[in-house]
């Protein structure tokens, strides 16, 4: 029996915002958690309501539909392209749950829908009853061609800075959300899970939502818990069998023109691991008259100018083992989170601005509890070409195979994002040196 006290103290850091990263840095005053009042709005919610809902792309004109009732439900869901006419369609699939120290997961459903037509809204909800409660939801599915955007903001949490970039973010005609990594700031208190999953359900249930990890999701307890990414593995479960990967953690996915890598900071990289030996397939298997973009999203940066998290493993480590295997298959962009600020990096290679190599671009603002990240070296560093230390968000549009704009919009207050840092970029395999 683990010791109640032990218990108590190690969950009172996790709600106090304690992280054993190694931080030195002083981090500018924070805004206020959202957590309790999202409990709150929980507890009140009927056992067999479907809550936390949010969806996923899996495999090509296929979504899966996660969502987590208290009680015991069937996992089923009924959906079409009308209102009328949402129980035209049906899919099962499967139901689980996790135990975490003293905590209980809810029964968390995950289905498998499709094939879906492209660009379409769809009507969806998860219960056949004859009274008809069973709420409705809608998502609208990527289009099949150019263009396509993508919103994408890492070390999200749930404080009001969260709130608001999430509001921004749905005021934009986005397809799909990339996030990498730090989702619900839970360290190891689980209802932070649920009261995470609560707030982004108006969002994620609309449109999918393609997430990696990071150091928050790890949450291992030595001699306590000694699994890492029990929950997160649990309750965010991504294409990775489809994209021939053996775990949760890392994975790819096609979509409108853009091969994008999700991979894992946080577990193993190096030469002879299971990740190296699937990154090197996966690359290997992309057909760029198909997939002219070539994303990379990961959660510790390779590329940093800030005070924060410099020097770390998971940073410089995996740099050195697979950046040359990025510049040799010409990725086109490397999208991290970790530091909270905003950073863009030139096209890199080796330290060295290099027409050839990603573009890096750094996005961990979203909103996370812990606060910014306000402090760079300097002098800045040639191959920095903006950095500022705010929330908010990007916007990746792809507009062909040769040309797509990046817009970073900070949250400058609650009603409107501003505009901040905006660039034209060029495929690589557009660009004949680099070909």
């Amino acid at each position: 029996m683990v010791p109640k006290y032990l218990l108590i103290f190690v969950f009172g850091l996790a709600l106090a915002g304690v992280v054993f990263s190694g931080d030195v840095y002083r981090r500018p005053p924070r805004r206020k958690s959202l957590s309790r009042s999202l409990l709150k709005q929980l507890d009140d919610t009927d056992s067999t309501s479907p809550q936390q809902v949010h969806i996923s792309l899996s495999g090509e004109n296929h979504m899966r539909v996660s969502w987590i009732t208290s009680d015991p439900t069937p996992a089923v869901v009924y959906y079409g392209t009308t209102p009328g006419g949402s129980n035209s369609l049906s899919a099962n699939g499967s139901t689980n749950m996790y135990h975490y120290v003293l905590y209980t997961s809810g029964e968390i459903h995950d289905v498998v829908i499709g094939p879906l037509k492209p660009n379409t809204l769809y009507y969806y909800r998860f219960a056949l009853q004859t009274t008809n409660s069973s709420p409705h939801f809608t998502f609208k599915t990527p289009p099949s061609q150019y263009p396509i955007t993508f919103a994408v903001t890492g070390d999200l949490g749930q404080s009001e800075w969260t709130k608001s970039t999430l509001q921004h973010i749905a005021k934009s005609n986005y397809d799909i959300l990339l996030l990498p990594g730090d989702l619900s700031y839970a360290d190891t208190y689980q209802p932070l899970w649920d009261s995470f999953g609560h707030l982004v359900q108006p969002l994620a249930s609309a449109r999918p939502w393609m997430v990696t990890q990071g150091n928050h999701e790890i949450e291992k307890i030595p001699a306590i818990h000694g699994n890492t990414f029990t929950s997160y593995n649990a309750r965010w479960v991504m294409p990775y069998e489809e994209s021939g990967s053996n775990s949760n953690l890392y994975y790819s996915f096609d979509v409108v023109g853009v091969h994008v890598i999700m991979l894992g900071s946080y577990t193993e990289f190096g030469p002879g691991s299971a990740q190296y030996s699937w990154l090197k397939a996966d690359l290997g298997k992309v057909d760029r008259s198909k997939t002219p973009w070539l994303v990379v999203v990961v959660h510790a940066p390779w590329y940093n100018s800030n005070e924060a998290h410099q020097g770390e493993y998971e940073s410089v480590g995996m740099k050195k083992v697979l950046e040359d295997s990025l510049y040799d298959a010409r990725v086109d962009l490397v999208f991290a989170g970790h530091v909270h600020a905003y950073e863009r990096f030139e096209r890199v290679y080796k330290d060295q601005a290099n027409e050839c190599g990603p573009a890096y671009i750094n996005v961990g603002d979203g909103g996370n509890r812990e606060g910014l990240a306000s402090r760079y070296i300097n002098p800045k560093p040639t191959i920095s070409a903006f950095r500022e230390p705010s929330f908010g968000h990007g916007q990746f549009s792809v507009v062909n195979g040769s040309h797509a704009l990046w817009t970073w919009q900070r949250n400058d207050n609650d009603d409107a994002a501003v505009a901040s840092d905006m660039i034209w970029l060029k495929s690589l395999v557009s660009v004949s040196t680099c070909s």
